[in-house]
């Protein structure tokens, strides 16, 4: 039976990118991944990372092989359709290079890969973990067909488990997904578009130059595979219909659908056990919070783990996985709060809300301190908070 100190269930981007983690902490961990070693990079999902985010990535030395592949956000336009009220953010008055940036998930999880080989961290692939077994001295498990036992075991991949405490929400709305080409540069811009069929949203995207961005259009999910299934021209009519002509569309990319919910774990730790990206939680993507909270958890845990390890404590104890849980409890709550709250306010045709939004899109516009507050919200999480 191997004992490996740290074991971590999924070989993506988040598992990946704890690995590294711990791995700049001086502590040892081995990756089980139930794919097979090119799976991930198949992944054609598109990831808007934060200011925070890149941080995080340079941290762990990822950055300047990700860069490359990455397109900054300068501006980002909020508006509602058919209201008054809209507010610009830009990264110039919030004092960064960049409010985030947008990337294919693949290019990240293949600069994870590489800095995680270079690190030479042992990465089991084919090795799905299953029939957990947690007591006192450790948590057995077994990974593939072999048995293994670690002082602790992170999942950092897959879904929240039917088992799990947990709570959902179904939005009863999903996401067309796909890149476009745009008839002028975007020149860094980012527009957010809120309709009554949901949030509709453009990325700069650095894949096809300075015109491509990635699209997220968010509609009820009984119209969503009448809307994948229409032909490019109808569709960039009616994509140039939701921002009232003010960009103009020249091509799209085949489309992709996915549907939108809210899981989430009630807590995140368990005996021995800690859960982590998409294993404790799934969000909406308005706002593009997923992976961004992902990352701060991964920061945050293996500091944790770290000061344990700096006291002689043992990584798995309670006391050390309550301690990172209530470390993350106001920027985790925060976020899903935070994002849960931008769909259901902004999703639906209720005059005095849309009233509201508008007052509230106005009032950002008009005090430079607020608007700052949201940027930093959603650049840092909870470190935005004083």
């Amino acid at each position: 039976m191997s004992t490996p100190g740290i074991a971590i269930a999924g070989g993506g981007a988040a598992g990946l990118a704890l690995a590294l983690a711990l791995h700049k902490q001086g502590l040892q961990a081995e990756v089980f991944d139930a794919g097979a070693p090119d799976t991930a990079l198949a992944d054609k999902r598109i990831l808007a990372l934060s200011h925070g985010s890149m941080q995080t990535l340079d941290w762990l030395g990822v950055w300047p092989a990700l860069e490359r592949k990455s397109a900054p956000i300068t501006t980002i336009h909020v508006s509602q359709q058919g209201g008054l009220g809209r507010t610009r953010i830009s990264a110039a008055e919030q004092n960064v290079a960049a409010l985030g940036y947008v990337c294919p998930a693949a290019a990240l999880v293949a600069a994870l890969a590489a800095a995680v080989n270079n690190a030479h961290i042992p990465v089991h692939h084919q090795r799905l973990v299953h029939d957990a077994m947690a007591t006192e001295e450790g948590v057995h498990f077994r990974a593939g067909e072999e048995e293994y036992r670690a002082a602790l075991l992170a999942y950092a991949e897959g879904a929240v488990d039917e088992g799990a405490h947990l709570r959902q929400r179904d939005y009863g709305q999903h996401a067309i997904t796909c890149t476009a080409t745009l008839a002028l540069a975007h020149q860094g811009a980012a527009w957010e578009r809120f309709t009554s069929h949901g949030p509709v949203a453009l990325l700069p995207f650095a894949g096809g130059g300075s015109k491509e961005v990635a699209l997220v259009y968010t509609c009820p999910a009984a119209e969503a595979e009448a809307l994948q299934q229409l032909d490019d021209d109808t569709f960039i009519t009616r994509l140039q219909a939701e921002f009232n002509g003010r960009i103009q569309i020249a091509a799209v990319t085949q489309r992709h659908r996915f549907p939108l919910g809210l899981r989430y774990r009630d807590t995140t730790v368990g005996q021995r056990q800690v859960w982590l990206g998409n294993a404790a939680q799934t969000l909406h993507p308005v706002a593009g919070q997923g992976y961004n909270l992902a990352l701060r958890d991964i920061r945050d845990l293996a500091r944790t783990l770290a000061d344990a390890a700096q006291q002689g404590n043992d990584p798995g104890a309670a006391k050390t996985l309550q301690r990172y849980a209530a470390r993350r409890r106001l920027d985790r709550h925060g976020t899903i709060g935070f994002t849960d709250g931008l769909v259901r306010l902004f999703s639906n045709d209720h005059p005095l809300l849309h009233h509201a939004r508008g007052a509230g899109l106005l009032a950002l516009d008009l005090l430079p301190p607020l608007r700052s507050f949201v940027a930093n919200r959603m650049m840092f999480g909870a470190r935005a908070f004083p």
